[in-house]
């Protein structure tokens, strides 16, 4: 792949002079807006050398002419072939890192971060001997063999799975597939997040069938599940007869959220997620975990269920919403916006004075400042009074390139909730 079919060197893509000096400070995309002219044959998924005005050279990547991403960064090194040893020492690398800042991450969790580590468009999460992987994007699918190859050698895992059935797949031109790569994968494994054990639906499961971008945030919330005789005193409630919190926990998925909070001391949860399955296996979890007696569930819409909840005047210490991204595209922002402010607010309006709200934004296109002033907007109609508690993104197992603000696609905020009345 380091040599262009007719043997000559590789297509060169020549940036406009006015472009803005993105890729200088380290963002790993190039749009094709700031391509000046292609020099040489090229077809999506091709390698490229990527050069400035002048004729310098900046870059090497892979590109895809029908993408408005045209080209994507592999290294900076120039002539540095891209083959098995160029994957096997960024997975090394990644191994390296991940011991000393998220040790959790050498059995279970987020293995191989695209452009974060100069592997772009390929996403490989751990579940214990088994990895699952997505290739998003044209170039990586020519590249996937040898990365293939170097996953082996790396991780030695017993098999691993391509959960290839993501969207933005077909806007690359290629094929929705969910199949075995290498080796035997059961259909659900058992994994290990904060201590606690879930069952994980590999085949069948969002995105790679467990988020462990939220497994720090999941653990920050243990504070919150406990004290509450005595808080609850303090701002003018009756305290009650039991010391741990009284939880809701909206798109609860598998439960993850929902049993770390009782693990962590909860008097009791209410989880709900609009998939039957996703509860089942929620069910699952809380009996696996020893919590059971602790935590009742709700197949429903949550929007719905909020509203309900606030119609009846029921009263929460928590609220957690972990909702699926609501913005699908940037166009979609304003609608995903009207979506994050009605749920928090709702959320918001059956706090008890001094409850928390652990909310979050999963959305690409939703930035960390839309989301909080959305936030914001909810609390100003529901007449509240915010104090921030934590305000947080991905695990520490999903590095973000510096100059890539992109990249920072989860928002993890909780607050304390004060009455303005």
């Amino acid at each position: 792949m380091t040599e262009r079919r007719d043997g000559l060197l590789p297509t060169r893509l020549v940036l406009r002079r006015d472009r803005r000096r993105r890729l200088e400070q380290g963002h790993p995309w190039i749009y094709r807006s700031e391509v000046e002219r292609v020099e040489g044959p090229l077809a999506p998924g091709d390698l490229v050398d990527i050069v400035n005005h002048q004729g310098v050279f900046l870059a090497r990547g892979y590109a895809n002419p029908q993408s408005q991403i045209f080209a994507r960064v592999l290294t900076y090194r120039q002539g540095e072939p891209i083959d098995v040893d160029f994957s096997s020492g960024a997975f090394n690398r990644r191994w390296s890192t991940a011991a000393g800042f998220h040790p959790q991450a050498l059995s279970y969790g987020r293995a191989v971060y695209g452009e974060a580590d100069f592997v772009p468009g390929l996403v490989v999460d751990r579940f214990g001997e088994v990895l699952v992987a997505q290739v998003l994007t044209a170039g990586m699918e020519r590249l996937f063999a040898q990365a293939l190859e170097a996953l082996v050698e790396v991780y030695k895992p017993v098999g691993i799975l391509a959960r290839n059935d993501v969207s933005v797949r077909a806007l690359e031109g290629l094929p929705l597939v969910v199949e075995t790569v290498y080796g035997e994968v059961p259909d659900v494994v058992d994994v290990i997040d904060n201590g606690l054990t879930f069952a994980v639906d590999l085949r069948e499961g969002q995105k790679t069938g467990y988020f462990w971008d939220q497994s720090e945030n999941r653990a920050a919330i243990r504070p919150l599940m406990t004290g509450w005789t005595a808080r609850r005193a303090l701002f003018g409630e009756a305290p009650g007869h039991v010391d741990g919190a009284h939880v809701l926990d909206c798109f609860c998925h598998t439960g993850a959220f929902a049993v770390h909070a009782l693990h962590y001391g909860a008097a009791h949860v209410t989880a709900v997620d609009i998939s039957a399955d996703a509860v089942e296996l929620a069910r699952h979890n809380a009996q696996r975990n020893g919590v059971w007696d602790r935590i009742d569930f709700a197949v429903a819409n949550a929007f719905d269920y909020l509203r309900e909840q606030d119609a009846r005047g029921a009263r929460y210490d928590v609220v957690i919403l972990d909702p699926p991204a609501f913005a699908k595209s940037r166009h979609s922002v304003d609608s995903a916006a009207r979506g994050y402010k009605e749920i928090n607010l709702r959320a918001m309006r059956i706090l008890r004075e001094g409850g928390f709200l652990v909310t979050a934004s999963c959305s690409y296109h939703m930035s960390p400042e839309r989301f909080r002033e959305t936030v914001l907007e909810a609390a100003v109609d529901a007449h509240k009074v915010l104090r921030v508690v934590r305000d947080a993104r991905a695990a520490s197992d999903h590095p973000q390139i510096a100059g890539a603000p992109e990249q920072h696609y989860l928002k993890f905020l909780i607050y304390e909730v004060r009455s303005r009345r």
